[in-house]
């Protein structure tokens, strides 16, 4: 003990590191705030090449376009909005770039006539230049791989560090299931630079976020059973048929309190969500719900204003929807009751 003062970010620098493979880490308020230190540290008055395809637009209206002016770096864009290739890449470089930008186009998908350059071949190619950093924006990040499930084709925040990226970010909520914050991990000598840069205090984040990130992320570094702790890795991996299971029991619960609603279990699906599966649909069975005295916008508003804590459903065919894939037990009380008192 050397009696000196502590950094709030040591212990969960020390998870991300493991959880990762990562040499070091930081934590900021958002991948928006991740995105834009690290082009003001690293890429200010310097050229950053990015794919016009991934000139993307995320929540809010911030355009990575706009961050990047605001950072200071200067956007050389190449390729086309379909279609960037390697050779794209390798004629843009010269003695004023600073990094090659990869951004994960997370919240939108292109299909049909495309190409794109692999992770590992722009790795390789800024290895090839001393001064070029290499920088993946992985928006939503993913620490346990989906894919062994058939679940989307998101790539492992691991594996990119693995196939060379200099370093990477993506947010701490979404597929994460963390708090909402902005992890930025990979080589030592970078991120000791954006440490010290001044606007790295201005995005930094308080100490309940980092202790509900270091929660979520000790549940990652347990594995097995401990993922299930994280609400979002649950409801992503629960069983078909144990959602069919609760639905039946669900909807014979409100058979036996009230005879004006008329009930149903159909199938139907989960959206992932947009800003991190767009196009992933998990299968599920929906409790569909009908009044005889109400209509389902007339119910749905029910739901959503008389109740002590507001429920938001689907509405389909004049019918409300109810997904119990994202309801826990204890919320699936809550519903019943709100359910029980509509007048």
């Amino acid at each position: 003990m050397e009696g000196g003062r502590g950094s709030r970010h040591s212990h969960v620098e020390a998870l991300v590191k493991e959880v990762t493979g990562a040499e070091a880490a930081m934590v900021v308020n958002n991948n928006a705030a991740a995105v834009f230190l690290i082009l003001s540290a690293l890429g200010r008055n310097k050229e950053v090449i990015v794919s016009r395809g991934q000139l993307v637009e995320i929540g809010g209206s911030f355009r990575i376009s706009s961050i990047m002016e605001e950072s200071g770096a200067k956007l050389v864009e190449i390729g086309t909005t379909n279609k960037t290739h390697l050779h794209d890449y390798e004629a843009a470089i010269n003695d004023d770039t600073s990094m090659i930008l990869k951004v994960h186009t997370s919240n939108f998908k292109i299909f049909g006539f495309t190409k794109s350059v692999e992770t590992e071949v722009l790795a390789r190619l800024s290895s090839q230049h001393s001064q070029v950093v290499f920088y993946e924006d992985l928006g939503s990040g993913v620490l346990y791989d989906f894919r062994q499930h058939g679940i989307g084709d998101e790539p492992v925040v691991s594996e990119v560090l693995k196939m060379g990226a200099d370093i990477v970010s993506f947010s701490g909520d979404k597929l994460l299931g963390g708090p909402q914050a902005g992890i930025i991990a990979g080589k030592k000598s970078l991120i000791d630079k954006i440490k010290k840069h001044q606007l790295a205090r201005v995005v930094r984040v308080d100490k309940m976020t980092l202790a509900a990130l270091e929660g979520t992320l000790m549940e990652y570094l347990k594995g097995g059973k401990s993922l299930y702790n994280i609400p979002t890795v649950r409801d992503l991996l629960v069983p078909l048929e144990d959602i069919k299971e609760r639905t039946e029991h669900f909807i014979q619960k409100i058979k036996n309190f009230e005879s004006l609603f008329k009930t149903a279990i159909i199938q139907g699906t989960s959206q992932v969500g947009g800003g991190t599966m767009p196009d992933v649909e998990l299968p599920t069975f929906i409790a569909a719900l009908s009044h005889a005295e109400f209509s389902a916008e007339q119910l749905a508003r029910k739901l959503r204003t008389d109740s002590n804590i507001p429920i938001i459903v689907r509405i389909q065919k004049e019918e409300v929807h109810i997904d119990l894939r994202t309801v826990t037990e204890e919320e699936e009380i809550l519903l019943l009751e709100a359910l029980k008192n509509i007048r």
